[in-house]
């Protein structure tokens, strides 16, 4: 362990007011809301199937991520070495234990992800940068050590080739996305049962161990969503991804509105009504999947015509 801090104290070296504001800056282009942006777009304007494969990526990503934090249960950089500083910045959003990296697991699947389901040459090149750069902007932060990173990018790039073939089945056969994501509750449902057992056994570390839990509740019910949004495309919804561009940039802007309006608005009320056992970020997970996967695609067919000469 003491070589991953040892190659964090060399690149803090590196440090300057200048490049701690670009770091940052960078740090946040593999934010959960960003990710979200981005396969919405995709989902709601480009090719659903494509945006769904994302989806598959963020939460395959995500639980492989959470269960290895809460089975090794490694402390922060900072935690390691007290004398460690860190850019205080980034210290709010280095949430969880810190093996390994989620924000590099969240870069390779969004980045790794649209790379892999571009042709244009200028998207993979920033695909590719932006893959290696927020990883590296951890390092440089403080709030990873090479290990951390190391693994969740080589696990990112895994997943992005193993489900990279299942788009041209998607593609050819409908229902093999439905059982995909049938097939993914097993794995959600292991990931809430296992987090929930550590949590009830653990002497410490307890904000470590919530977050776990939350996050398990929160993966159950974005696949439960999915379950739900996958068979209403499929059997009643159809929707389509085309429109005039004007039309799409509306769509975005008023669904992403209406979306993140669910996850904002039903936090509270769901908060108070469950307590602090996450039931309640599960229901709210499920509604927002509900809200961008079925209900605001219902719309589209309105959008399609605007635009167009009777």
């Amino acid at each position: 362990m003491e070589w991953n801090l040892n190659c964090l104290r060399a690149i803090a070296e590196l440090r300057t007011p200048l490049l701690d504001t670009l770091m940052q800056g960078v740090t946040e282009l593999g934010g959960e809301t960003l990710f979200m942006l981005f396969m919405l777009v995709v989902f709601w304007c480009v090719d659903k199937n494509k945006g769904y494969f994302l989806m598959l990526l963020c939460f395959t990503g995500t639980t492989v991520n959470q269960m290895l934090k809460i089975a090794f249960c490694i402390p922060r950089p900072w935690v390691l070495d007290p004398s460690f500083e860190i850019v205080e910045s980034a210290r709010a959003g280095a949430t969880g234990f810190s093996f390994p990296s989620g924000h590099t697991q969240n870069a390779v699947a969004a980045y790794g992800g649209m790379f892999c389901i571009t042709k244009k040459l200028w998207v993979r090149v920033v695909c590719m940068a932006l893959a290696l750069l927020i990883p590296f902007s951890r390092l440089y932060l403080g709030v990873h050590t090479p290990l951390d990173v190391g693994v969740s990018f080589l696990i990112g790039w895994l997943l992005v080739l193993a489900f990279y073939p299942l788009l041209e089945e998607i593609g050819h056969r409908g229902e093999v996305l439905e059982r995909i994501w049938l097939i993914l509750l097993v794995p959600a449902a292991l990931f809430l049962l296992y987090a929930l057992r550590v949590r009830a056994g653990a002497s410490g570390d307890a904000a470590n161990f919530d977050h776990a839990v939350k996050t398990a509740w929160s993966m159950l019910g974005l696949v439960l969503g999915a379950i739900v949004s996958v068979f209403a495309d499929r059997h009643y919804t159809r929707f389509e991804t085309q429109a005039v561009w004007w039309a799409q940039i509306l769509k975005v802007v008023l669904g992403l509105a209406l979306t993140l309006t669910v996850r904002v608005a039903l936090k509270a009320p769901l908060t108070a009504a469950f307590g602090a056992n996450s039931v309640g970020d599960g229901i709210r997970y499920f509604a927002v999947v509900l809200m961008a996967g079925t209900l605001w695609p219902m719309t589209f067919g309105w959008f399609s015509l605007m635009g167009r000469k009777k």
